[in-house]
């Protein structure tokens, strides 16, 4: 080995030994992955002597009582459970909170919240809608008994204090001599809020001394409530706000899993129109979140969440939380911001999807405030339909510098079919289109002054088309043949599973979206027969154009019956402004101005027109200089 790779060798090893103190964790993050790892441990170790117990208790009920001594069943206890032995037996009770808008019932086994019902909503089948029930949603801490016993305090039994509020239960996990975990669950009047408090009493000497984080375990199935199944699994999500940051969300179309060291805030199980939040009035540390697909049956997802807050059973402080379960309404979730959380930027409002930024805004800003102000004063229907009229109204100017532009464009037909029989072929391609531009730019007109209104009409079409799925206003309200403005409204139904028209198209046809297609359909060919200019167009283009309303017939046909009626309606407007525009229009007169803009042309060029000169500039001498390699080759 020579010299020179001896030194080389010494540089790659002071190299990696230098990248690798670099790049080494901070004690904080090492701190950190140990509390996450032991969570997750803990929770498994949990999981598995709740089977272990399941199966003990499976056992026993074979073996007499008389065969296990008093003694001995006690000591078993004690080593499993350690001071929380007597919870390990009782009796599961439960407790019922109500106010206006909910009815929540409480279960003595685990402290846990058993069901949710709201009150003023039903399923699609017009049942009470129950958010969860049962083994449908669980709630559990882990705890790390003085032994060193791992137990979970959805086995153990909590015993319900007195309390002089109707709105508000006391449930107690003893662990002996006065020693007590303490769950409060608080509801209020005319709210879908519930405070949840975690109190430790005495508990210091009853724990593991080294505690310093509860891990909680939060799970619940998501059941399907309306009647588009497919629709509402698009929309159901779980999503998470981190302390100092945006809210993001899980896939909506497959499972997910994501572990998160950055604290968060809350988390969200959302279905279409309703939700369950887990809030942290601090935060909530290391964070595992899952959210599964659930095929067939009466559930469409399953969420489930392992995450830890801070939790110091020697101060005796209490750990203050939130529940939310309630519909995803746009104005109720925001108002949290300004009442319950002032000043924590919770953003509770982001569970009800209103599209990107720039649709978010129009919605936010623009459509949800007349909406609302609408639906004050009359039905769902005809608020759609005066909304549609508003926006219409507002984007008139807009619409009318496109449908002027194709108008000036129409009346230059005759001069540019004329351009098009002195030019023909592929070969006079770049002539006939730079003869063309010669002669707009003569009479003043911009090829593209009809494109830039459609533009910047466009946040408001696709605006609405993420408002009204997740508009719960819609929801159970009927007009004309819709029953459910929130879902399709079907003509024809049928049960059979097509290939390639059940995954994409559905097992029936909706009538809005039928009605909006020949609609569109109808408009097309009448905007295509307006807008003929007499220049060429692309083979396939005529084609394309009417592909497109079949396609949103495919594309819509599960959607809402409140968005199809919406683009209905926007489209008959729309045939009946251009055909307003058409009438009351003298073409003779403006192809008179035209002309006199030919003796008076624009002394300076548009930036985009002196661009476009440029760019056929450019093009013609390529395709002269192709020209010229092909004579050669001949």
């Amino acid at each position: 080995m020579d010299k020179n790779t001896v030194i080389g060798l010494v540089l790659i090893f002071a190299l990696l030994t230098g990248y690798s103190y670099l790049n080494r964790p901070t004690q904080e993050q090492i701190e950190r992955t140990r509390r996450y790892n032991d969570s997750i441990a803990l929770i498994k170790q949990s999981a598995a002597e709740q089977q272990a117990a399941a199966i003990h208790n499976q056992n026993a009920e074979q073996v007499p009582a008389e065969n296990i001594s008093d003694s001995l069943f006690r000591n078993q206890l004690q080593a499993t459970y350690g001071n929380f032995a007597d919870a390990s037996q009782g009796n599961e009770e439960f407790i019922t909170l109500e106010n206006e808008l909910m009815i929540l019932q409480l279960s003595t086994k685990g402290g846990r919240i058993y069901s949710v019902r709201l009150k003023n909503f039903t399923d699609y089948e017009d049942n009470p809608l129950i958010l969860f029930q049962g083994d449908e949603g669980s709630f559990s801490a882990t705890l790390v008994t003085e032994n060193n016993r791992v137990i979970n305090t959805g086995d153990l039994f909590f015993e319900a204090s007195a309390d002089n509020n109707p709105l508000q239960a006391n449930l107690r996990l003893q662990a002996g001599d006065g020693a007590y975990l303490e769950f409060v669950y608080t509801l209020h009047e005319d709210d879908y809020m519930v405070d949840f408090k975690i109190t430790p009493h005495q508990l210091a000497n009853k724990i593991y001394a080294g505690t310093t984080q509860l891990d909680i375990l939060w799970t619940q199935k998501i059941k399907q409530q309306e009647i588009g199944r497919k629709f509402e699994e698009r929309y159901a999500c779980m999503n998470y706000k981190y302390l100092s940051d945006d809210v993001e969300q899980m896939s909506e179309s497959k499972d997910d899993s994501k572990s998160i060291a950055n604290k968060l805030k809350w988390i969200g199980y959302k279905d279409q129109f309703f939700s369950s939040a887990f809030i942290a009035q601090e935060n909530f540390g290391s964070t595992q979140l899952d959210s599964k697909h659930l095929q067939g049956g009466r559930y469409i997802k399953s969420y489930s969440t392992a995450t830890s807050v801070d939790f110091d059973p020697k101060s005796e402080k209490t750990v203050h939380l939130n529940f939310y379960f309630g519909p995803n309404d746009y104005n109720l979730l925001r108002s949290y911001d300004k009442t319950k959380f002032e000043g924590q930027d919770l953003q509770l409002e982001k569970l009800v999807p209103l599209g990107w930024s720039l649709f978010r805004y129009v919605n936010k800003w623009i459509v949800i405030p007349i909406f609302d102000f609408l639906t004050e004063w009359m039905n769902i229907g005809l608020s759609i339909l005066l909304l549609t009229l508003i926006i219409k109204i507002c984007l008139f100017p807009l619409i009318y510098k496109s449908l002027m532009s194709s108008a000036k464009m129409r009346v230059m037909k005759p001069q540019i079919e004329a351009i098009t029989a002195k030019y023909p072929g592929q070969e006079n391609a770049v002539a006939r289109q730079q003869k063309t531009m010669e002669l707009y730019k003569q009479v003043g007109i911009n090829p593209l002054g009809g494109c830039l209104p459609m533009l910047l009409q466009l946040p408001f079409t696709l605006g609405l088309f993420w408002f009204f799925p997740s508009a719960i206003e819609l929801r159970h309200q009927g007009f004309l043949w819709a029953t459910d403005l929130s879902a399709y409204d079907a003509v024809i139904k049928w049960d059979a599973n097509i290939p390639l028209v059940t995954p994409y198209f559905g097992n029936h046809i909706s009538i809005f979206c039928l009605l909006m297609t020949v609609v569109n359909i109808i408009y097309t060919k009448y905007n295509m027969e307006q807008s003929n200019t007499g220049q060429e167009q692309m083979p396939g283009m005529k084609a394309m154009m009417y592909v497109m309303p079949v396609f949103m017939l495919i594309f819509l046909n599960s959607y809402p019956a409140g968005l199809n009626y919406y683009y209905f309606i926007s489209t008959l407007i729309a045939i009946l402004q251009t055909v307003l525009f058409r009438y009351f229009l003298n073409e003779e007169s403006l192809l008179k101005r035209l002309e006199a803009n030919k003796k008076n042309p624009p002394k300076k060029k548009s930036g985009f027109m002196a661009k476009l000169e440029e760019a056929q500039r450019q093009q013609q001498a390529l395709l002269k200089e192709q020209q010229k390699k092909n004579n050669r080759k001949r």
